[in-house]
């Protein structure tokens, strides 16, 4: 998808959730963002799997749920088997953490490859290395501010710029599937907070708190908020998959209606076609 594409799709998230007392139309939408009302219903069902409407319904169901449920998601999901790896459509992701050595020495020795491409949720800066991917970030970078943005987690390692390359690993990403290892560097409480992201199934929200106690860290929600914020690999570390414990978004460092995006995009992998759907919070009339 194009970046003006995704950037429509947003615009289009965002007007509906921010106008959902006045119950908008999909000709209201479509004319939002620039669309035509059967151009805008197309694109948005090719890009999140599922109808303007039916991605309201279940974003609806989906924080009810997070506000109703007994049981930690973190901890069901470790009791039904779906504790490692973390599964992102057919995408395995494993997390291979520095060493405190590593850490200290902050990528000293290490070559780090990076560069700009293309993916469902706009322009993407990634970086990798022999270990796995190392860096994404959402934006449109230039040069200088890659290596600014890299040198952040990554102070002493060589930056190559790698375009072509870049370019061909968020493809396999996004479309090949199979098994990608990260390599993040992080304090060891960080290293804790973002293995427990990767338990959570795509197409499934949980809250910071309980995150917390799925480390075994209930009283430190605030510090694992933190851990969330500062993860830096974005989407494959799914911290976009964090909400408050009321259902609100929270904040996310690649922007909100990025997350907001993200959610949309995953819901398909987990609905429930009988699941019963809270029709009065529904807010798109087609």
């Amino acid at each position: 998808m194009s970046q003006s594409d995704y950037d429509r799709m947003a615009k289009a998230i965002a007007y509906i959730e921010d106008h959902q007392g006045e119950h908008p139309t999909l000709t209201e939408v479509s004319e939002a963002v620039g669309l035509s009302p059967s151009h805008f219903q197309r694109v948005f069902q090719r890009w999140a799997g599922l109808s303007p409407k039916r991605y309201l319904q279940v974003l609806a169901l989906q924080r009810a749920k997070l506000q109703l449920r007994h049981q930690p998601l973190l901890e069901a999901a470790m009791e039904t088997g779906l504790s490692s790896p973390g599964r992102l459509h057919d995408l395995f992701v494993t997390l291979d953490a520095v060493t405190p050595g590593e850490f200290k020495n902050q990528g000293r020795d290490l070559q780090v490859r990076y560069g700009m491409g293309e993916t469902p949720f706009g322009s993407c800066l990634v970086a990798f290395c022999e270990r796995g991917i190392t860096n994404m970030h959402f934006s449109d970078f230039t040069n200088e501010e890659a290596q600014a943005t890299l040198r952040e987690d990554w102070p002493e390692a060589d930056l190559i710029s790698k375009p072509r390359e870049a370019k061909k690993v968020l493809a396999d990403m996004f479309d090949g599937g199979g098994e990608v290892r990260v390599f993040a560097r992080g304090t060891n409480f960080q290293t804790q907070v973002w293995r427990a992201l990767l338990r959570i199934p795509c197409g499934q929200i949980t809250s910071y708190e309980d995150v917390a106690k799925a480390i075994g860290r209930p009283s430190a929600v605030r510090a694992v908020a933190s851990a969330v914020g500062r993860n830096p690999i974005a989407f494959l570390i799914p911290c976009h998959r964090v909400l408050r414990k009321s259902g609100a978004l929270g904040g996310y460092r690649w922007g909100l209606e990025r997350k907001k995006a993200m959610l949309a995009w995953e819901f398909p992998e987990n609905l429930e076609a009988d699941a019963p759907l809270p029709t009065e919070q529904i807010s798109l009339s087609i």
